[in-house]
């Protein structure tokens, strides 16, 4: 029985395509002592995959070769350790495989739960970075004014409705009129307004006429410079990722660095996911709570298919999907 993984194939140097992508067939892994056997079931497909194969971040860089390193929910096909059980069910830092094989202390098995996708949206990594970002760093209060790019994506999505159950007025930014469409009227955003059109600055001001509070950005680039325009004084800045800045080689920041952050007094802070873990409780619990009120609609973007993924992620770059974007490997268990 044999493996099928995808495999870096070159690294690209401006946009990707399918073309840096190869598939390959290896021979079944076998767990070793303390390790379990993990068949992949769902792969998180995240704008970070690209920035992994520009250099080294948080992680170590992706090279030429490698497979594709990914967030994944895996069900244990087989134990050496008395951590996990053959059909438990775990996240784990996986590859674009059917499957791996892992220490049995780097996964963490998961709960029951009605639908699994949830694990990888709204209860996982999706929601609990847009809860973290906006709870800890961008502390909304109730009255204030959010505003979030990629209002349409995996976390800004969850962000303008946590905001929003929180008492705020919020304003997304997204692209093309569709996308801003279902913002306002699917998510309860309260205005959307289109990067892809001309005078984005002028149509930040209309949309927020008392100014932005917190600004939650996944963007980078020019729609930073444009937020930073409309932040109120002592306004904050959750830097959660730069979309725009991953698929090229010819990157840009906003030009009202350091300016405006100096001249408004404004925080900037930057995070990962994984910085607010002791928190994880807490924020399932407000997650759960919001989403049995119904302040919070979840929507999954599910692509069919490992050899799908490639085109996953080069779509995810373009922006077509709503919602968490992820790939389906194979069946939940049974």
């Amino acid at each position: 029985m044999t493996n099928r993984q995808i495999v870096i194939a070159e690294l690209p140097s401006d946009a990707l395509t399918p073309e840096h992508f190869r598939m390959t067939e290896t021979a079944m892994p076998e767990p070793g002592e303390g390790e379990v056997l993990l068949r992949v079931i769902l792969l998180s497909i995240d704008a970070a995959n690209r920035s992994w194969m520009k250099g080294a971040t948080y992680r170590a860089a992706v090279q030429a070769g490698d497979a594709m390193p990914t967030y994944a929910i895996c069900e244990v096909m087989a134990s050496n350790s008395p951590r996990l059980s053959v059909g438990d069910v775990v996240a784990a830092e996986a590859t674009w495989s059917d499957y791996i094989t892992l220490p049995a202390h780097q996964a963490q098995k998961l709960p029951k739960v009605p639908q699994l996708s949830n694990l990888m949206s709204v209860y996982g990594i999706a929601g609990k970075t847009a809860y973290h970002g906006l709870i800890s760093i961008g502390q909304p209060v109730a009255g204030e004014t959010v505003l979030v790019s990629a209002a349409a994506g995996s976390v800004g999505a969850y962000v303008g409705q946590i905001a929003k159950a929180l008492g705020c007025r919020v304003v997304g930014i997204a692209g093309g009129p569709e996308k801003c469409k279902w913002v306002q009227e699917e998510l309860g955003f309260d205005a959307c307004v289109d990067y892809r059109e001309g005078g984005m600055s002028r149509a930040l001001a209309e949309a927020c006429p008392d100014g932005a509070d917190v600004y939650f950005d996944n963007v980078g680039g020019k729609v930073l410079e444009s937020a930073l325009n409309v932040m109120n004084e002592k306004g904050r800045v959750v830097c959660c990722g730069a979309i725009s800045q991953y698929d090229t080689d010819a990157p840009s920041g906003p030009r009202n660095l350091p300016g405006a952050i100096v001249v408004k007094r404004l925080r900037m802070e930057g995070f990962i996911v994984m910085d607010f873990a002791r928190n994880d409780a807490k924020c399932l619990r407000a997650l759960q709570h919001w989403v049995a009120s119904g302040q919070i609609k979840v929507t999954e973007d599910i692509v069919e298919g490992l050899e799908n993924a490639p085109a996953a992620l080069i779509g995810l770059l373009a922006g077509d999907n709503k919602g968490k974007r992820m790939v389906r490997v194979a069946a939940d268990p049974s």
